[in-house]
């Protein structure tokens, strides 16, 4: 078998998104794939509603963390064999140098964190950013990553960010 891929969700905050891309990743892509999230600012808190829709999803919710995308890339820290960006401030964001050139790509998803309004609008835009992050992260794991070059790939995930 080989080993699994290595993939890291970036946001800003590392609060919402980039968290329920994580979980996405590591329930449905076992044992192929290993996902980690962080962001380039971490808010320090994990956001409940994101929590919930993980939860909500019969996904493990323990264990999650804001944490800093500079832990990815100093010495000792897993490889990455792809990066996403998550949100539009990540993606014009210098990120630090990945150590193994690994595949990146931009899956923008609207913020539910932003939203103003009553606890249902806030619950739905948290839920639709989820179905968003599922549907893609469904996508990309029907690759035949193993048959396809490094060229064919990038293709392949960046049209999957813009669906």
């Amino acid at each position: 078998m080989q080993k699994p891929y290595n993939v890291l969700f970036l946001c800003t905050g590392n609060s919402a998104r980039s968290i329920m891309a994580e979980a996405i990743l590591n329930f449905k892509g076992r044992p192929n794939f290993i996902a980690h999230s962080a962001g380039s600012h971490p808010s320090g808190t994990v956001r409940p509603e994101a929590l919930k829709q993980i939860g909500a999803a019969r996904m493990s919710a323990e264990g999650y963390r804001s944490k800093n995308w500079d832990e990815f890339a100093k010495p000792g820290a897993p490889p990455m064999d792809f990066v996403f960006t998550v949100c539009d401030n990540a993606a014009n964001e210098v990120c630090p140098v990945w150590p193994g050139q690994p595949m990146t790509a931009h899956w923008g998803v609207p913020d539910p964190a932003a939203v103003q309004g009553t606890p249902e609008q806030i619950e739905r835009a948290f839920r639709e950013a989820f179905m968003i992050l599922d549907r893609r992260i469904a996508l990309f794991l029907c690759l035949p990553l193993s048959t396809l070059d490094q060229l064919a790939i990038k293709k392949e995930i960046d049209r999957i960010g813009k669906q």
